[in-house]
């Protein structure tokens, strides 16, 4: 499609939307409206984005609300910056939105939508305690990060805000309420917060009620269901954006909406900007690598990392490795989460730019030393010369673990060559998810495909010739999640997509279809993706480092209870 007619569907508002709030980075991407045929492709028009971090603040893992915002408004600026490079016009309408974010952890409020607490991320392992009795009263595996083990956890601690509160929120969830007013949540999203029953697309009433039960005591003003949001199922509009929303999203008064709930002249032109559900970054990246549909799965590998496989049956028992969520159309799914994967991989490329940086004429850019050390890999060992790491930067519940170090270890007379080296830090920040997947093949979980997406895979072949050998099947990757694509926007453009699908079910002019089919038929039917099969070596070589991480764990424990300031 010619620069002339992009532009001309973005003063007409003829585009979509997608914000995602990611762990290290709030990204915002804006494709084409669905009317359009330039609708149904992989590219996005523009995008932003704004990096951020988590900070540990009296034993929680954190982000402040201000920092929400200031990363949505400096991640819109920076799209609107980019639509004005690219196309010339301004970006003062779209034809619809969406926002997503990391699942699970805590956000509570009051009646006057005041914050109880600081937020409490998913990367918090304090609720052991309130997990394990939920799971067992629900006969449900509760995780530690899901939202309502985090609430019951407050109620055991005695914490005084428990009392007050009128709604506990996603991060997205929070988000998409202060943009539209509305107290939403997507059903993938929802399925972090409390179990879904996928036959109803809602909460869980069995479950509702006996965690009622289980609060009685505590004599609270609230009954849960009442300070849940409100699930709606993709396909649904949840709301449009508020005059108060567009001045979160962009202060400088650039953005034109007017919301449907408002006071408007008769003679003023509508401007509705309708929101899809609000999802989790699991759900917006089933939809961005079409993995919402039986038998498929995605890995979703960044800050912390997820394998994600759509079932066809339940499981046949309760497993407390295995997160069971649902898609934002409500199929169930078998989810695999790790706390830690890219961050070691991270800090070490830091310390080694921090070494090119000493010397001028060895400074080398940021994305080139990443391809550079990612490479290196392949030249190691099978054996990857006896090293081994931990990239426990916070604890891992699949392997038993409340807290985390960073390790790196080696024997005396190991080949600590860089080659080893590299492939040994890629290796651990897979390693605790293969013990989950173990599981999933022992239930003889049946999957036609899987596709990877997030940072581990944007470095060409590497990432992705790895997780092959961990699962020993097939991964493919799309041109949209490597540099030659949407370089990691993934989950903003499955978001993207999401609302796109909300447009085109609204419109009377075409017949409704199921989000599989739509992303299918109208998305996915035409994109390229890149297989690489399982090489054998690699997978020999995974299986041997796998044994020394297995057995070094006693290491990891030792030096989380010897390792303190």
């Amino acid at each position: 499609m010619s620069t002339e007619k992009i532009s001309q569907e973005i003063i007409n508002g003829k585009t979509v939307l997608g914000i995602e709030l990611g762990s290290t980075r709030i990204k915002s991407v804006l494709i084409s409206s669905p009317d359009q045929g330039s609708g149904f492709t992989s590219n996005s028009i523009a995008s932003g984005s704004f990096d951020w971090e988590n900070k540990l603040e009296n034993g929680y893992w954190t982000y402040d609300l201000d920092d929400v915002w200031k990363g949505i408004q400096n991640s819109f600026k920076n799209l609107s910056l980019d639509v004005m490079n690219r196309y010339g016009v301004k970006l003062t309408t779209i034809g619809a939105a969406g926002i997503s974010a990391m699942m699970h952890g805590y956000l509570v409020f009051d009646k006057k939508g005041k914050q109880l607490t600081p937020f409490r991320t998913w990367r918090n392992t304090t609720t052991e305690k309130a997990a394990a009795v939920l799971t067992q009263e629900f006969q449900f595996n509760i995780p530690q990060r899901w939202s309502i083990a985090h609430l019951y956890q407050a109620m055991l601690n005695g914490e005084d805000h428990v009392k007050e509160i009128d709604l506990i929120a996603s991060l997205a969830s929070y988000v998409h309420w202060k943009l539209t007013g509305i107290k939403a949540i997507g059903l993938n999203d929802a399925s972090g917060l409390f179990p879904v029953d996928c036959d109803l697309k809602n909460y869980d009433p069995r479950m509702l009620e006996k965690f009622d039960t289980l609060a009685s005591s505590f004599n609270y003003p609230w009954k849960l269901k009442n300070i849940l949001p409100v699930i709606y199922a993709a396909g649904e509009t949840a709301g449009s954006l508020t005059q108060e929303g567009v001045l979160l999203l962009s202060p400088d008064g650039s953005l034109n909406a007017s919301d449907n709930t408002a006071k408007q002249d008769s003679t003023a032109k509508q401007n509705v900007i309708p929101f899809c559900p609000p999802e989790g970054d699991a759900g917006t990246g089933m939809t961005a690598t079409n993995s919402i549909a039986e038998h498929t799965g995605n890995i979703s590998a960044g800050t912390s990392v997820f394998a994600m496989i759509v079932l066809d049956k339940k499981l046949t028992k309760l497993y407390p490795q295995i997160d069971v969520v649902v898609t934002p159309s409500g199929k169930p799914v078998a989810m695999v989460h790790c706390n830690n994967c890219a961050s070691d991989i991270d800090a070490w490329v830091r310390l080694f730019k921090e070494v090119s940086d000493l010397s001028p004429g060895a400074k080398i850019n940021k994305d080139d030393l990443y391809e550079t050390l990612f490479f290196k890999a392949l030249e190691a060992d099978s054996g990857t010369g006896d090293l081994l790491s931990y990239n426990y930067f916070s604890g891992e519940h699949l392997t038993g673990f409340d807290e985390g170090r960073p390790l790196f270890a080696r024997l005396p007379d190991s080949n600590f060559t860089l080659a080893n080296f590299m492939r040994t830090i890629l290796f651990s920040s897979i390693a605790t998810l293969k013990l989950g997947v173990d599981i999933l093949e022992k239930e003889q979980v049946r999957i036609d495909s899987l596709l990877g997406h997030g940072g581990l895979f944007k470095t060409k072949e590497v990432g992705q010739r790895y997780m092959a050998a961990a699962f020993n099947a097939p991964v493919s990757v799309m041109e949209s999640s490597s540099n030659q694509g949407l370089s990691g926007e993934g989950g903003a453009w499955g978001i993207a997509l999401l609302a796109s699908f909300m447009l085109y079910n609204q419109n009377k002019d075409l017949q409704k279809i199921p989000l599989e089919q739509f992303l299918a038929e109208k998305i996915f039917k035409n994109m390229k993706s890149v297989k690489l099969d399982p090489d054998p070596k690699d997978v020999e070589s995974f299986k041997l480092f796998m044994k020394r991480y297995t057995e070094g764990l006693k290491i990891e424990k030792a030096a989380v209870e010897n390792f303190k300031k």
